[in-house]
């Protein structure tokens, strides 16, 4: 780990506040990281100091796995909530390839290491504090509470999901109940090569605890007139949302967006990125919660600044331009946000912030996205829209 260039008095603050993360035993040329920057382990690593107190996201991959093809291994992370001057330790577990934290609930081995910190130090990286700010702007709407209610029982935020066959096959009779092909006739199509594949599930308390995204959008027994309406204005499924799962803090589900995003962006879990366009399209596509939630909608614009401000420019090629979903997303958010009846405080931002995407990633949010193509502003010459 390289050393950080930071102002004289922030690194005095840091090493007299700072927390201290001892790693001992990670193997040389892992793939580990904090927040927003990672590094390959050296010889000498014994872990990270300087640490802003709060909330952080320790990321690690194994290296040179035999089980991998002596590749790097999937990615593990684990958020943690570090006071100030706290000492957390953690053992490598080879059999697991994970880290052990268990040795931090023994208050005595912990003693022993915060007195022979200083020994220690030269062993010690200090905390990129060029990414702090960053970090911080990524996830200033995510508490400790929430990213625990959130994070696997498990405690691991992992890049592939730990599966387990939903229902235990081993006869055929058993398939034959289940109405499944037999796995001893030759398949006559892929299709129905794919069918005799077992269904699969995350092991318990392996997966994430995202909330559920209503898949009904009116309410029980609406009339065709209402299930129409609420599948143009997604404010009762919205609202269903935040008060099954954020009902004493509805803003709450903006830390839950950043949470997808962190999942997503630096943990690589897919399934991140998946709730977090589901959870982006509900809050898009809520005219009337808009209209009453000005706070939380205001904060949304800041969320998805600071988010779409870290995301590469190919990134939006490859994932998030597919089937224009982002800016015909954001196309129906800013119809809606210059709606009558909408704060005028958050429509001048939200143009604002339409103004800032079109100069920045040139999105043209008036044209018809009807097509799948990526929407921009400047055609080539002689092109058409």
């Amino acid at each position: 780990m390289a050393g950080v260039d930071m102002d004289p008095e922030v690194a005095r603050r840091l090493f007299e506040e700072g927390a201290t993360l001892v790693l001992l035993g990670v193997p040389e040329g892992t793939e580990l990281g904090i927040d927003y920057k990672s590094w390959k382990v050296g010889p000498r690593f014994r872990g990270i100091k300087m640490i802003p107190p709060g909330l952080h996201f320790l990321h690690f991959c194994s290296a040179n796995l035999p089980s991998c093809g002596g590749e790097t291994g999937p990615k593990t992370g684990v958020f943690l909530t570090l006071k100030p001057r706290e000492v957390l330790l953690a053992n490598w577990d080879p059999k697991e390839e994970d880290l052990d934290f268990s040795a931090s609930q023994n208050h005595e081995e912990v003693s022993r290491v915060r007195a022979g910190l200083q020994d220690l130090d030269p062993f010690l990286g200090p905390y990129p504090y060029d990414v702090l700010r960053k970090w911080v702007s990524l996830t200033d709407r995510l508490t400790q509470e929430l990213a625990v209610n959130l994070q696997p029982i498990s405690g691991r935020v992992c890049a592939f999901s730990d599966v387990i066959p939903e229902l235990q096959l081993k006869h055929t009779k058993d398939r034959e109940e289940q109405n499944l092909p037999r796995n001893d006739v030759e398949c006559q199509s892929m299709k129905e090569g794919l069918e005799r594949l077992p269904r699969m599930k995350p092991r318990e308390g392996t997966e994430l605890r995202f909330s559920h995204i209503p898949r009904q959008t009116y309410p029980p027994g609406a009339p065709p007139e209402l299930i129409t309406k609420c599948s143009m204005d997604l404010s009762y499924a919205l609202e269903s949302l935040l008060d099954k799962n954020h009902k004493e803090h509805p803003l709450n589900v903006l830390g839950e967006l950043q949470f997808a995003f962190v999942c997503f962006v630096i943990g690589n879990v897919y399934e991140g990125f998946e709730h977090w366009k589901s959870l982006l399209a509900l809050l898009c596509r809520s005219e009337e919660t808009m209209r009453e939630r000005k706070d939380l909608y205001l904060g949304l614009i800041a969320v998805l600044y600071h988010q779409l401000g870290e995301i590469p420019p190919d990134f939006f090629v490859d994932i998030v331009s597919q089937n224009n979903f982002l800016t015909s997303t954001l196309q129906d958010f800013f119809q809606f946000a210059c709606g009558s009846g909408v704060d005028g405080t958050l429509r001048k931002r939200a143009e604002k912030f339409k103004a800032h995407l079109t100069k920045k990633f040139r999105w043209d949010f008036e044209a018809d996205l009807e097509d799948c193509a990526p929407v921009v502003v400047d055609l080539p010459t002689g092109g058409s829209a």
